[in-house]
């Protein structure tokens, strides 16, 4: 007996085929959907992570700034105190620059000349006096820049010869001359001394 199938099988097997699709389409969604979403965690967790990191690193550049700025101003403190000690002492010190232009004054004078005013005015200084010759005048430079450690920047502001009257029938030339100088502070002095020492010595005499 032969037996016919009258049922619409090609319809059938499209269906189901369809059925297939459409199941695997929803599930390659919903798989792509889940990995969309763990990668989105994923990346909120590491922004989250990476701004945490950015506000502490703010926090600590407030801090370093902070710090920065009370060690300046402890700079700026200590810089003060050291310019009002510098300022003691420099008032201190120039208390003793009178008697130090007096005694290099008497050291450094050669013979056959003398002074007959020194005025001070802070550290410049006005030398006038009388010499017996141009040579004697250029002798008082000579000491005062090589050998002063006090004394600094000898400078001939003016020489005048002149006939000076000894008696009634005598009479000498001299040189009336003014020089201008600079007195050094104590710690300039210190520093320059080897220095002025040195120059002062002789050529051949032993070191």
């Amino acid at each position: 007996m032969i037996l016919l199938n009258l049922l619409p099988h090609r319809e059938m097997a499209r269906k189901r085929a369809r059925q297939v699709f459409n199941g695997s389409l929803v599930g390659a969604v919903a798989l792509g959907a889940l990995i969309a979403g763990a990668g989105y965690l994923w990346l909120q967790g590491r922004i989250e992570e990476q701004q945490a990191r950015n506000a502490f690193l703010t926090r600590e550049i407030a801090k370093l700034d902070q710090e920065i700025k009370e060690v300046a101003s402890l700079q700026s403190e200590i810089a003060a105190l050291k310019a009002r000690q510098e300022a003691v002492e420099n008032l201190q010190a120039d208390r003793n620059m009178p008697v130090h232009l007096l005694n290099e004054a008497v050291r450094q004078l050669p013979d056959g000349m003398y002074l007959s005013k020194i005025k001070q005015e802070n550290q410049n200084v006005l030398l006038e006096g009388v010499a017996q010759s141009n040579e004697r005048v250029s002798e008082l430079l000579r000491n005062l820049s090589r050998a002063s450690p006090w004394i600094t920047k000898p400078e001939l502001i003016e020489i005048v010869a002149k006939n000076l009257a000894l008696g009634p029938r005598e009479q000498r030339r001299v040189y009336n001359f003014t020089i201008r100088v600079q007195l050094q502070r104590a710690s300039d002095a210190k520093a320059a001394a080897p220095g002025a020492a040195a120059a002062a010595r002789p050529a051949n005499a032993p070191a």
